[in-house]
């Protein structure tokens, strides 16, 4: 039986940490990085649960910087 599975890749360079994103996934996948920050000094989102992504682009579509890309793939169970 195949299943979609979702992977989200941030571009955390471009990455503001308004954390719309964190609030718009429904997997709870996302969240701020702890006591990181990019190069413009902006702490950043990273997947967390990146097994639990799902691939719905919720995170990708409320990103107002377009920071990050949704990839969806089938996998086998």
């Amino acid at each position: 039986m195949a299943k979609m599975r979702g992977a989200i890749v941030v571009n955390t360079e471009r990455c503001k940490g308004c954390s719309l994103c964190v609030v718009a996934c429904p997997q709870d996948v996302i969240a701020l990085a702890p006591k990181k920050v990019n190069v413009h000094g902006y702490p950043y989102v990273e997947a967390v649960l990146a097994e639990k992504c799902t691939g719905c682009a919720s995170c990708g579509i409320v990103c107002p910087d377009g920071c990050i890309t949704v990839y969806r793939k089938r996998v086998e169970e």
